[in-house]
């Protein structure tokens, strides 16, 4: 079990606009994206990077308990209190997805919502998910990628270069989280690539979907 933060995360301009912009994305449709992810969930739950909390009053009943992971401390203030108010048990925890205070195939389930893109080392954070996860736990994600044409990835690696991170918590457009997924170990089962919004921009190409933990997490 991993329990220390080994590099405080504050990124304060950005949890600052981050509420509001949470609130926009879901009135704009990822509020179903989220419901439709995370329905069928049950047991012991392990949400990593939090945020405010916008997915919690998805998890159906059959959940035991949600540790929700959030490392930024004004976003984890604002988690804590949308907690409160959740019929499924919330328990909000400091932490970084590349040490989460969480035992060896301790969860039932994990899910990443707008998470993988900005942690510093998604390799790392697979694996540590991957580590908490029981074998063939569930892996639901939610997240913006890499665009498909060459044209538009080379504008994403350029605002990377630039402010996009600085403004974004660290965010970057253009890794193939998907790749990722199945490089850490996991089996993806569901996988849906949309535009969000419908216009493609370098900021519009996300997926979501579900994958499987192997059953021998030996390797």
């Amino acid at each position: 079990m991993k329990s220390a933060t080994p590099n405080p995360v504050r990124h304060p301009v950005f949890a600052r606009a981050f509420p509001a912009m949470s609130r926009a994305l879901e009135a704009a449709g990822i509020a179903e994206r989220r419901k439709d992810l995370l329905a069928g969930l049950a047991g012991n739950v392990i949400e990593v990077g939090a945020g405010t909390g916008p997915s919690f009053g998805y998890y159906p009943a059959t959940v035991s308990r949600v540790l929700a992971v959030e490392p930024e401390p004004r976003l984890r203030t604002a988690a804590t209190a949308a907690a409160r108010v959740i019929p499924v048990p919330i328990e909000v925890a400091d932490g970084v997805a590349s040490a989460l205070p969480a035992a060896d195939a301790s969860y039932d389930a994990a899910v990443v919502s707008l998470v993988l893109c900005s942690v510093p080392d998604q390799d790392a954070a697979l694996a540590e998910i991957r580590r908490v996860l029981r074998p063939g736990g569930q892996l639901c994600f939610l997240e913006h990628v890499r665009a498909d044409s060459a044209g538009l990835a080379r504008m994403q690696r350029a605002l990377e270069a630039t402010v996009w991170p600085r403004l974004f918590g660290g965010c970057h457009l253009s890794r193939d989280t998907a790749a990722a997924i199945t490089r850490a170990g996991f089996t993806i089962s569901r996988l849906e690539e949309f535009l969000f919004p419908a216009a493609r921009t370098p900021f519009s190409f996300f997926i979501a979907g579900h994958a499987r933990a192997p059953e021998d997490q030996s390797g």
